[in-house]
């Protein structure tokens, strides 16, 4: 059972219900927990499929704006807490919410507790990659979790994220490459030129070091980096798409000839602008953390709810929690 938290969210609790229903008219198999006030589940049910809904009452919700550490201690009965104790106690298969990172990722470590060898875990964010024709996105941690990583945190996100890339996104043999200033060896932070050695010595495909600019001609598969500069160009990016798409509109609409050229563009620029779109990912697991959580986009419409239901369904059913424990024993062991 997947269960979902249905009061995290600035579109929620309606854009959850509605990609929850999407999903389970997808997958005829699946069944889900709906975790939320009893005022939410009292709703209509959205033509829910019979028997395959579970609804189970939480009486507290963690706002963005709470302190995340205080408020996982104090609202026990939060649909985060609810959520994360359910899976921990084995009564489900995964969490999955949109709410707070914050107390999503303290309340996973205190259900969980840590994969071996994870100092502190990390976020992770799916890519599009406009270059390779293909169409194979391309994966990127840490995204704004840990912003004081340490070498060695590098190099256990790289491990991680190598398994999520092979096992749940299907890419054989991902080569990993460790986000820099440049290419070069030498180059960076004294961090980074330390993970690039640890890196280095593992058996991982390691690329060496890329700059930003290569990110989306296909230099590598899974992108490591520290949730400082992970979460500046997630911010960044999604700032520019936005802009560009604001803008495009506007050229296109400004005069007779534009709106012309936009009717006749507009079934390729719709499919470009489709292929930068989040929702064709939805959300990503809690790296590092010992039991399954996938965190969506805070703003997740139902499109993208639905694929983080689809996440969280191929992340569990890949094995990829314990190959990762094991990945990173070996790795540790390695000399």
């Amino acid at each position: 059972m997947i269960l979902v938290d249905l009061m995290g969210g600035d579109h929620a609790p309606q854009s959850v219900i509605d990609g929850v229903r999407l999903f389970l008219h997808d997958d005829p198999t699946a069944r889900v927990g709906l975790i939320g006030h009893p005022d939410v589940l009292a709703g209509p049910r959205h033509d829910m499929p019979a028997g395959r809904v579970e609804l189970i009452p939480a009486t507290e919700i963690i706002e963005n704006e709470d302190q995340p550490a205080l408020a996982v201690r104090r609202k026990r009965d939060s649909s985060i807490v609810v959520g994360m104790r359910r899976v921990a106690e084995g009564a489900a298969d995964v969490f999955v919410s949109c709410g707070s990172t914050g107390a999503l990722m303290t309340a996973g470590l205190f259900a969980f507790g840590r994969l071996p060898g994870v100092r502190r875990p990390a976020l992770g964010g799916v890519f599009p990659n406009l270059a390779r024709p293909d169409g194979n996105p391309w994966f990127m941690l840490d995204i704004g979790a840990n912003v004081d990583a340490t070498p060695d945190d590098l190099r256990s996100y790289a491990v991680i994220g190598s398994v999520y890339a092979a096992l749940v996104m299907e890419i054989p043999n991902p080569r990993v490459g460790l986000l820099n200033v440049g290419v070069e060896e030498h180059k960076g932070s004294e961090t980074y030129r330390k993970a690039y050695g640890l890196l280095g010595a593992t058996t991982l495909n390691f690329a060496g070091n890329i700059e930003a600019r290569e990110l989306f001609s296909s230099p590598a598969d899974v992108v490591v980096c520290d949730g400082f500069v992970g979460n500046i160009l997630l911010k960044g990016l999604e700032g520019l798409v936005g802009g560009l798409a604001a803008g495009m509109r506007h050229e296109l609409q400004g005069s007779f000839r534009g709106k012309i050229g936009g009717a006749l563009a507009k079934p390729c620029l719709r499919r470009a602008l489709g292929r930068l779109d989040y929702t064709a990912h939805g959300g990503a697991p809690l790296f590092g953390l010992a039991g399954p959580c996938i965190k969506c986009h805070g703003s997740s419409n139902a499109g993208a709810v639905r694929s983080g239901l689809r996440v969280a369904r191929d992340f569990v059913a890949s094995g990829a929690l314990a190959a990762m424990s094991t990945a990173l024993g070996e790795q540790a062991g390695a000399p």
